[in-house]
């Protein structure tokens, strides 16, 4: 499944790459290629077939000597020919004596390093079939397989590059040359492609040595040869959107999606590491937000997409969780947690919080509050009679949506009201807030504290693994106060403790639930009021593993299929040790972050 890369895509970033003709690629930029290289070995030895962009032609002698006239003038920009940070210092020779590797190389990663470039590709081996076709009618039989024996797609990257952008380039590298492969032993479509090459650069040289004017073959190879623009094309996509969309030969599809284009804040790219974390914590309570419309994104969508795609981007929304979701689109959850994670990566949707109206947002530090920004004048054009600086100063600070309802107005603009949510937090412009829980006794007046050697509380308490459930129970729950999906019962959770609080059982588990903790913090709880209540003290034990401030609330509501009144309830009754925080939760915070 791909996207059109320049859908709806801004002129301004669409004019990123005007300057590539010339050679120049945006300075201190570590994920975009240098460039790109086609290089091919046969039995005419090693060709440079293709290369973008293009290499700048050295100025006559006689030229250079004049703006050279004296040892003492000043060396301009404009008088500097090559480029010490790119590949323009290598001439076609060189590079395709270097990067045309062995056969035994084929089929694996190549990766050369060379001062301060670094060359990455995935040399391919082509195996034609050893039967040779000999015409009956002709005395003279004529070899039909082609002299090429392997090709290699080179991209030049910085020498300091990231270690996951090289990966990503050879990803990119070996997609192309598994397309062109198949192509060759189809059609023989490589072979004619680097004949058409040959022949421009064979006429390009007589040309030259003719008039003695230099010119560059691949300037006009461009117009003749579509594997050559389809090269310059992923070239230049790669410095822009980050999205490549190829179709070699016109037949095979060929897409690639680089994170570290797609995915950055202020400047600075999320580390694919970083971002595949966050899609391993995705949880059922989770909901998936478009960040274009429904019409926009099947409108990108390829032909032979899957069906499971189209279903879920129709059945979307985002008052849904991702459990919700599949029992909506009748997909299994697993299946929602796939897709979810490949929208996500395409930077298609993020991940957020089902909009409830007990939801907390605030404005986002990075937001842009300028009055006059694009961003305000595409608010004030979708909603009529409202402008984006006066809504952002209602978030100035935490408030909750509930805060917002008039029992009084109609139910038209309550409806609005989401939608004007959903457009802010499409455009990073806020951040939602969760309560977190940590559980702090003071020390008692003989302690001076938690000594060096005493474990921490999450440590004392034991951490039990909160992972995707493998099996649920659905539930469609209508509001935040009433979310109590079933998941599947945990170690020491409620579904073991009895009714009867005074039963010998029910106080021999609440004391092996406590007994993680100090003696002094146990006295300490116990002597709490609420604590003489044995349902309260229980409910409070068995959810003290999640007194670590490590999950917030409505975490702890899915896990233990409890309400929300039923746990502020409970913090108010044992307020004394616990201490309640709200913060964004980090498992999200990277999609909520504004994009460059």
């Amino acid at each position: 499944m791909t996207f059109n890369p320049f859908a709806g895509l801004p002129e301004d970033r669409k004019s990123l790459y005007s300057q590539s003709q010339n050679g120049v690629y945006r300075t201190g930029d570590k994920t975009s290629p240098i460039s790109v290289i086609l290089v091919s070995s046969g039995s005419r030895g090693n060709k440079l077939l293709f290369r973008y962009p293009f290499q700048r032609v050295p100025e006559c002698p006689s030229s250079v000597t004049a703006k050279q006239r004296s040892p003492y003038a000043l060396i301009t920009t404009g008088d500097v020919v090559e480029d010490p940070d790119g590949d323009s210092r290598f001439s076609d020779i060189i590079l395709a004596t270097i990067l045309a590797t062995k056969s035994e190389m084929c089929g694996k990663k190549f990766e050369l390093k060379i001062d301060n470039v670094r060359f990455v590709g995935h040399p391919t081996l082509l195996q034609h079939p050893s039967i040779i076709q000999v015409s009956k009618t002709d005395p003279s039989p004529k070899r039909e397989m082609p002299t090429m024996i392997l090709f290699s797609v080179v991209f030049a990257l910085r020498a300091n590059a990231d270690p996951s952008v090289i990966s990503c380039m050879h990803n990119l590298s070996r997609r192309i040359a598994i397309a062109m492969q198949h192509e060759e032993r189809r059609c023989q479509y490589l072979t004619r492609e680097a004949k058409l090459m040959l022949a421009v650069q064979d006429e390009i040289t007589t040309v030259t040595e003719t008039d003695g004017s230099p010119q560059s073959p691949f300037r006009q190879i461009l117009p003749k040869c579509k594997l050559a623009r389809d090269l310059k094309e992923a070239y230049d996509s790669l410095c822009t959107t980050g999205v490549v969309r190829l179709h070699i030969n016109n037949w095979l599809e060929v897409s690639f999606c680089l994170p570290h284009k797609i995915h950055r804040i202020g400047g600075a790219y999320i580390p694919p590491e970083a971002l595949e974390r966050s899609l391993k914590a995705i949880r059922p309570y989770h909901a998936l937000l478009l960040l274009e419309s429904e019409k926009a994104l099947l409108s990108q969508l390829p032909l032979d997409c899957s069906p499971a795609m189209v279903r879920l981007i129709k059945t979307c929304s985002a008052v849904k969780n991702l459990q919700q979701l599949a029992q909506d689109a009748d997909l299994a959850l697993l299946q929602i947690f796939q897709i979810a994670a490949h929208l996500v990566y395409w930077g298609k949707a993020i991940i957020i919080y089902p909009l409830c109206e007990n939801n907390v947002y605030m404005l986002s530090p990075h937001a842009n509050i300028c009055l006059y920004s694009p961003l305000a004048e595409q608010f004030a054009q979708q909603f009529a009679g409202h402008d984006l600086p006066s809504m952002l100063a209602k978030f100035s600070l935490p408030v909750a949506l509930a805060e917002f309802r008039n029992p009084l107005e109609a139910l038209a603009q309550e409806a609005q009201l989401i939608q004007m949510v959903v457009w802010m937090l499409q455009r990073r412009l806020l951040i939602q807030l969760h309560t977190y829980v940590c559980l702090l006794v003071a020390p008692s007046e003989g302690e001076p504290g938690l000594r060096d050697e005493d474990p921490p509380l999450a440590a004392r308490v034991g951490g039990r693994s909160l992972s995707t459930p493998s099996a649920l129970s659905f539930g469609s729950p209508t509001s935040s106060d009433d979310m109590t999906l079933t998941s599947p019962s945990m170690d020491n959770s409620s579904a073991e403790l009895l009714p009867g609080g005074d039963s010998p059982l029910n106080k021999r588990m609440t004391e092996t639930l406590l007994a993680s903790l100090s003696e002094h913090e146990r006295q300490v709880i116990l002597n709490i009021p609420a604590a003489q209540n044995p349902e309260d003290l229980r409910m409070f034990a068995r959810l003290l593993h999640y007194f670590r401030g490590h999950h917030h609330l409505e975490e702890i509501m899915y896990n233990e299929n409890m309400r929300r009144s039923q746990l502020k309830t409970l913090f108010d009754k044992f307020r004394s040790v616990l201490v309640v925080t709200n913060h964004e939760d980090p498992i999200i915070s990277i999609f909520q972050s504004p994009m460059e």
